[in-house]
């Protein structure tokens, strides 16, 4: 023991730290989506395969010797959503700046507008967009370009409004497009109680960083979502505290 803390040296530590923080950042990253649980399962998979080898089970230990020798094309297969989403998280948040935060009265526009459609019970879908560019989507909806204000966000969603069915995307500060079609969720875990808009949301914040409010216009509840994971039922005061964290400056 002494021998190994008398070469120890200070590459180590980081290199310790880097590992570590790598193992926390992944765990966090796939915490309460389908990932984690399929992780849990390819590492109960390995404990069959070792206990196998143990108990000298050959043909059980040479099946699971075949799966585990391509178990890395086996995880990009089934963490490709995952793995894309993190890519493009560590390609962008530590090296880029803030242009898609907004300001203080922009997001009271914001907060005014959901209340009124929620009240009504009128459904609504804001995509947010952060660092990853969302130009696919802006592309096939109609293009706004107009500052946010409530009234204008009523008038995409009423029901009389031809593009009230799609989302409106707003990028730095802007409302930049209405009426946009968004990719649904594929996740089989996701309640079967989620309506489309809800799905939508779910789906666009699995392929980018995007963050999603949601107006359900079944019961008026107001949801949001982002990394793929849904927070249902806020209040005006519970939605202003978490959109202000993550997009007002």
């Amino acid at each position: 023991m002494l021998e190994l803390l008398d070469n120890f040296r200070l590459q180590d530590a980081v290199d310790i730290g880097i590992v570590a923080f790598i193992i926390y950042s992944v765990i966090e990253l796939i915490r309460g989506t389908r990932a984690a649980r399929m992780l849990v399962g390819l590492c109960v998979v390995f404990l069959i395969y070792l206990s196998s080898q143990v108990f000298q089970l050959y043909t059980l230990n040479w099946i699971l010797d075949n799966f585990l020798s391509s178990v890395l094309l086996v995880i990009v297969i089934i963490f490709q959503n995952d793995i894309r989403r993190a890519l493009v998280q560590v390609g962008t948040r530590p090296f880029f700046g803030t242009e898609h935060r907004l300001q203080g009265q922009d997001l009271e526009e914001i907060i005014r507008a959901v209340v009124t459609l929620a009240s009504r019970r009128v459904g609504g879908l804001l995509v947010f967009e952060r660092e990853t560019g969302l130009n696919e989507y802006i592309e096939g909806g109609t293009s706004l370009d107009a500052q946010i204000s409530k009234e204008l966000i009523l008038s995409v969603f009423i029901t009389s409004s031809p593009i009230h069915d799609g989302a409106l995307i707003v990028r730095k500060g802007r409302i930049t497009a209405a009426g946009c079609f968004l990719p649904l969720t594929t996740n089989p875990n996701v309640s079967k109680t989620l309506g489309t808009r809800h799905r939508a949301a779910i789906g666009i914040t699995e392929e980018s960083d995007a963050v999603v409010v949601v107006v359900s216009e079944e019961d008026g509840g107001i949801s949001m979502v982002a990394d793929g994971r849904i927070t249902r039922d806020l209040d005006a005061g519970t939605l202003r505290g978490t959109l202000q964290k993550l997009l007002v400056g």
